[in-house]
């Protein structure tokens, strides 16, 4: 593999992207905005176990009407949600594509939702724990300029999160804790690609205070690894470094993480933990990077990782907080069941279902039509639109129930739709590259809850 196709692998492990290998490119016109069919796979007679129209009747006894995606206002429609999530300490809402308007939209509203009515109190992104820290730093106590923030913050992989729908989350979660200062909502992020230097600084300011006489240990163990560019550029650099050197970068920030746990905790129980944590996804970034990615199951593994390491930070976060969390991720990763097995052996939904039991709750989000944002065949951010799902896919069937925009729990709705809901067909699942194959997904078995949106458009990215 050349270091060219490396670094498309590891892109493809930082964020979720076209993988299958031999699926030919779908030819796209030139220009800013592409309109392309549905890429849709025949479906097989084991799928037909029930006609269509049994099936949409039974969903429409079963779903129950969005009022609407947009924040604010009225959210009685939201009440029926409320009972499927239950008593659930972590939530995972998903996406069928990582660029749409409305998907961040009724994140937003149900975020606040479950703020103002069930005690939530923790929004987790699908983005780096420091970047997290940087928001949450702002989302408390006001600190730096959110605007600056995302757009430092998210490039590159995650050029997707600095859009408008986001900064007004961040804004409005900014509101809420000046007028509640003694139970603020947090921001935290999840995943590990980018390690900011605060994340070092942290680490070595506490080891300064705690452990003054292992400082120089740690400043030599650190050598080299805090970041001195941006976060684009440093991912991008990461890419093209040789498997040798990620190794040893990984062996360093493991060697540091395993001396600070082996020291006592002292009085200050919670700045060591948070400490010991800081080190963590320091050592998280570096591991990660630290697979030989021209090797298919060290690929694999590497991706099995990533989605551990979710999962593992969203658990840490909501037990040492207390906080009741609400995970934004593609559905993929928030599901049970891997729609892409070959390439993704074990999602973070499996992970925190693992941990917390019937306590995490997975709600994937479909859409019939519409547009997103994505990287297309030349390397180009582009906007594609999407006509009306095609026959023998979940979408078809999903938007013929009589609501426009509805909830639909998948664990009780009734026969015969339970039953077609358990079984796998196209579905569309977009990563941050575009054009790619439909996945056969399973719903029932991928997610607890579904919401079924009618229509999408892309969301309003900055700096592009």
């Amino acid at each position: 593999m050349t270091r060219h196709r490396t670094a498309i692998a590891l892109t493809l492990l930082v964020t979720l992207g076209a993988v299958a290998v031999g699926v030919p490119a779908v030819a796209v016109p030139a220009g800013p905005a592409v309109t392309t069919s549905a890429l849709t796979s025949a479906p097989t007679t084991a799928h037909v176990t029930e006609s269509a129209t049994t099936v949409v009747d039974a969903l429409d006894r079963a779903s129950h009407r969005l009022r609407t995606v947009e924040p604010g206002g009225d959210t009685r429609d939201l009440r029926r949600l409320d009972r499927m999530i239950g008593d659930a300490r972590v939530v995972g809402l998903g996406e069928a594509t990582h660029s749409s308007h409305e998907f961040f939209a009724l994140r937003h509203r149900v975020f606040r939702h479950l703020v103002e009515e069930q005690g939530f109190r923790t929004f987790a992104l699908e983005a780096p724990w420091s970047t997290g820290l940087r928001l949450n730093a702002y989302v408390l106590r006001g600190e730096g300029d959110p605007r600056r923030i995302m757009r430092e913050e998210f490039q590159r992989d995650y050029l997707w999160w600095n859009n408008a729908e986001y900064l007004a989350l961040v804004e409005w979660m900014r509101s809420y804790n000046r007028r509640h200062p003694d139970d603020p909502v947090q921001f935290m992020g999840d995943d590990f690609a980018w390690a900011g230097p605060e994340l070092y600084d942290e680490v070595t300011g506490y080891v300064a205070r705690a452990h003054p006489g292992l400082l120089a240990r740690f400043t030599s163990l650190y050598r080299g690894l805090r970041p001195t560019m941006a976060a684009g550029a440093y991912i991008e650099q990461y890419l093209h470094m040789p498997y040798a050197e990620r190794k040893e970068r990984a062996d360093r920030t493991g060697q540091a993480l395993k001396l600070l746990k082996q020291q006592a905790p002292g009085a200050d129980r919670a700045a060591y933990d948070w400490a010991v944590r800081h080190a963590t996804a320091v050592d998280q970034t570096a591991r990660g990077y630290a697979f030989d990615f021209e090797d298919s199951e060290q690929l694999r593994a590497a991706r099995r990782f990533r989605d551990s390491v979710m999962a593992d930070n969203v658990a840490w976060w909501a037990e040492h907080t207390g906080d009741k969390v609400l995970l934004a991720a593609h559905n993929a990763h928030i599901a049970y069941v891997p729609d892409d097995p070959v390439h993704y052996p074990k999602m973070q939904g499996a992970f925190l279902r693992d941990r917390f039991g019937d306590a995490y709750v997975s709600i994937g989000l479909t859409f019939a039509r519409g547009s997103f944002n994505a990287t297309g065949p030349e390397d180009e951010v582009r906007q594609f639109t999407l006509g009306p799902a095609g026959p023998g896919t979940n979408e078809r069937t999903l938007d013929r129930v009589r609501h426009r925009d509805y909830v639909v729990d998948l664990r009780s709705a009734p026969q015969p739709a339970r039953s077609w809901l358990r079984e796998a067909r196209p579905t569309r699942s977009i990563g941050t590259a575009y054009p790619e194959p439909e996945h056969d997904v399973a719903l029932a078995r991928s997610h607890d809850v579904l919401i079924h949106l009618h229509r999408v458009e892309a969301a309003r990215l900055h700096d592009r």
